[in-house]
């Protein structure tokens, strides 16, 4: 059953291209079926992973996926799968932000994975990348939302390619900063 996680995240990540193209080729219609099926897969596979919140968050983001696919159906407007990057930002900045209330931020759940000792230095650092991570989501969301009104390929654009650029440049960036602020306590 791990195969239905990995499936699901590559869905995810083909969400943009998979709309943009499939609208192309395939029509409202197909479009709508092929994307409720990957949701439900979404759903499915999410029940999986390790951290409770990460169930959540594919719980919530495939329900939604399913409700958008269903009005875009319904009102055979293409508008509607424009609205899931927007909706996982949201998703993802509540769970972050809400982390951030609790005893252990989400990226302290995700270092204590590999270390589970981590030491208090670690714990207050990954409440800081928690932080970041929550305003990412914001203007990653925001910049979403704006490109649901534009032309069909400045959306795929930015939210098939552009946006993916950034969590990796987030992602590269704070892994620097965590090897050089190791060094610089050893």
């Amino acid at each position: 059953m791990r195969w239905l996680t990995v499936l699901s995240a590559i869905a995810l990540l083909a969400y943009p291209l998979a709309v943009y193209y499939g609208l192309h080729f395939g029509g409202i219609t197909t479009v709508a079926g092929v994307l409720a099926v990957l949701f439900v897969v979404r759903m499915v596979g999410g029940k999986q992973v390790p951290i409770k919140e990460l169930k959540y968050i594919a719980m919530i983001s495939g329900a939604a996926g399913i409700i958008l696919a269903g009005l875009g159906w319904v009102f055979r407007s293409e508008g509607w799968f424009t609205f899931y990057p927007v909706i996982v930002n949201v998703v993802m900045f509540i769970v972050f932000c809400w982390s951030l209330f609790q005893p252990q931020s989400m990226i302290e759940r995700f270092a204590r994975l590999q270390e589970p000792d981590l030491p208090p230095s670690g714990v207050a650092y990954t409440r800081t990348v928690t932080k970041v991570w929550c305003v990412f989501f914001v203007i990653n969301g925001s910049i979403s939302l704006s490109t649901c009104f534009l032309d069909m390929k400045v959306w795929m654009l930015y939210n098939g390619f552009i946006s993916y650029l950034l969590i990796g440049t987030l992602f590269v960036s704070e892994w620097l900063v965590r090897q050089w602020i190791k060094r610089k306590e050893v």
